[in-house]
């Protein structure tokens, strides 16, 4: 079948009015440091945290945040060790290190860097909305004291700085442009919009965006914009995608979404959006080991109908979906396969189409099962199957259907 006619396949809503790719989308990976604040979690040893990093390299991700340093002695360790793996393994990923505007967090960073010879991105945060202030009793003016004396303490000792306001989406847009402009006069490069809450909306998080680049612009510093969600109201990854289109330079994401209260925007999901889209070029047949390794490691399983990683997410046992999966297969066309029933190409994330056997099933299911599995599909075979099938509460287990074979 020719290109073109595989353009035909499906007419792509999507695409009618396209959006301007951007420049490049970076990424930047909080499963260490935001990831492991969910309460649900474990904090994994340095050796798994080394494997998850280089399969961070792998993927293609920008820039990984290690830890808060300040946080005590544990964490100021494991930080040093990330960062000395990635100078003897020579990874692409940068290293960064959250920290309160605070010397006594920016410190260890400062050490890590001076230790290690390597650059050490510091995210030094602070709050801004006007709920914040109200219930920890501060003043804008205390919030811009500590923002351009941690700034300057920072850029004063070789760090680079990306400035951070907390719950920015619930914030006012004169505190906003006040605190980055202040970050940004005492050498911040970088500002990053948080929707702490995970409050805001699609629109929400393009407009709030906007204005940042607005303000960015107004300095003259060329600083690149970041944003971090959450997943409160469940439209991490479409807020995401949202501040992109306003602006954001670099998304921020944790393996499975892993993070505080329900959790942070899923990396693995950025990062399937932004294949499909055409933004980001690395290939992703790791993703699956990526996402395992994080669920082992934190303690968390993934959920079977988690989208792409999840067990069930190429797996179809309902006679109308087979069918058409199979007629697809036996064209010998991989992709047209993939797409038939699925707006996700299994073989660009290391997965396949699985066609299973139960209530819902055709002869089709029983027929293709067989034959994948060099069994013969003799009529009295696939009658006795489809009538267990039929007359089950569930899927057929493989050890049943060989059993009734």
């Amino acid at each position: 079948m020719t290109s073109v006619a595989r353009d035909q396949w499906i007419y792509d809503w999507n695409q009618s009015e396209p959006a301007s790719a951007p420049r490049q989308v970076r990424l930047y990976d909080e499963t260490l440091r935001d990831g492991l604040q969910s309460p649900s979690v474990i904090d994994p040893p340095i050796e798994t945290k080394i494997r998850l990093l280089h399969l961070m390299d792998q993927l293609g991700i920008h820039t990984a945040d290690l830890g808060l340093p300040g946080a005590g002695p544990r964490a100021q360790s494991d930080v040093l060790h990330l960062v000395q793996e990635i100078c003897s393994a020579g990874l692409k990923i940068q290293p960064n290190c959250a920290a309160r505007t605070l010397e006594t967090d920016i410190r260890p960073v400062v050490e890590i860097a001076q230790k290690t010879g390597r650059a050490v991105e510091v995210s030094t945060f602070i709050g801004s909305s006007p709920i914040r202030q109200y219930a920890e009793d501060w003043q804008l003016e205390t919030l811009l004291k500590h923002t351009e004396t941690a700034v300057r303490f920072a850029v004063g000792e070789g760090l680079p700085v990306m400035f951070v306001t907390e719950d920015t989406t619930r914030a006012a847009p004169a505190t906003i442009e006040a605190l980055y402009s202040a970050a940004l006069a005492c050498g911040a490069r970088a500002v990053c919009v948080c929707d702490t809450v995970g409050h805001a909306t699609p629109a929400g998080a393009r407009r709030v965006v906007e204005f940042v680049r607005g303000v960015v612009e107004r300095s003259g510093t060329g600083a690149r914009i970041d944003w971090h969600g959450h997943r409160d109201r469940g439209l991490d990854i479409a807020n995401t995608l949202a501040a992109i289109e306003g602006g954001a330079e670099q998304v921020h994401g944790t393996a499975l979404g892993i993070g505080e209260r329900v959790g942070n925007t899923p990396m693995d999901l950025i990062l399937v959006n932004l294949k499909l889209l055409g933004w980001h070029q690395p290939e992703l047949t790791r993703l699956r080991e990526y996402c395992e390794l994080a669920a082992e490691a934190v303690g968390i399983p993934i959920p079977p109908n988690y989208p792409v990683l999840g067990r069930d997410a190429f797996r179809t046992a309902t006679g109308v979906h087979a069918a058409a999966i199979i007629k697809a297969l036996d064209k010998r066309d991989l992709e047209l396969a993939d797409a038939v029933y699925s707006g996700v190409p299994a073989h660009l994330f290391g997965a396949e189409q699985r066609i299973e056997i139960g209530p819902m099933s055709g002869r089709s299911n029983v027929i293709f099962w067989l034959r994948r599995r060099g069994l013969q599909a003799s009529p009295e075979r696939v009658e006795r199957i489809f009538a267990a099938a039929k007359a089950a509460d569930r899927l057929l287990r493989d050890e049943e259907i060989l059993e009734l074979v």
